[in-house]
């Protein structure tokens, strides 16, 4: 079974997923811990994401490994969230994340959030989840993440999230039957919790 859940930055998407593989004994798939890892190899390289993309080798279990070094803290800075987003809207970039995204995907039970997993990389998943929260709910969940302010991640945000829904390849945008969750005023277990109980709905 597979269960897509996408949405823009700050929406929980990645507490949420978490949270019910936990609860379900699932793999987890965080597709943006992936082109963050590209961002941060074509940074350190000083090439382009296109350039390095194909030849990368990115493990993602309890910690995000690249090409062997764990890098989860590293893909977590701002620049590189920045460079992740420009990364993902090249063409040459998605093609090689969504092959192994459905590389992976194709066998077991995984919970996989990111922008596109619903509407591309998995338009069959059994379940599709569409998270979203307020623009100023982002900002704040983020800046309380990183430690930053709230105002400037309210900006960057703004940036990314026209990126996102604009680009030409893979727009972000609730899939054909995602079931759309606003989590502003939501507890992370309440969302949860919600999201369990339609899985084990649909797995009876």
């Amino acid at each position: 079974m597979v269960i897509a859940i996408d949405g823009p930055a700050g929406a929980g998407k990645s507490s949420v997923a978490r949270g019910v593989a936990s609860a379900l004994g699932f793999k987890y798939l965080d597709s943006g811990a992936m082109y963050r890892s590209v961002a941060l190899a074509a940074l350190e390289q000083r090439r382009t994401p296109a350039e390095v993309a194909p030849g990368l080798r990115i493990e993602l279990a309890e910690r995000v490994l690249l090409d062997g070094r764990d890098v989860s803290g590293a893909i977590r800075a701002p620049a590189v969230s920045e460079a992740a987003s420009r990364a993902a809207a090249d063409p040459t970039v998605r093609e090689a994340m969504v092959a192994e995204q459905r590389r992976l995907l194709s066998q077991g039970d995984w919970v996989a959030e990111g922008r596109d997993i619903g509407t591309v990389v998995a338009p069959g998943a059994e379940l599709k989840l569409f998270l979203s929260a307020s623009a100023a709910e982002r900002a704040r969940r983020r800046a309380a993440e990183l430690g930053v302010s709230q105002a400037t991640v309210l900006a960057e945000q703004a940036i990314r999230d026209a990126r996102d829904r604009g680009r030409a390849h893979s727009p972000l945008r609730p899939a054909p039957g995602a079931v759309v969750l606003d989590t502003t005023e939501l507890a992370l277990e309440t969302v949860v919790e919600r999201i369990v109980a339609m899985a084990e709905k649909l797995r009876r």
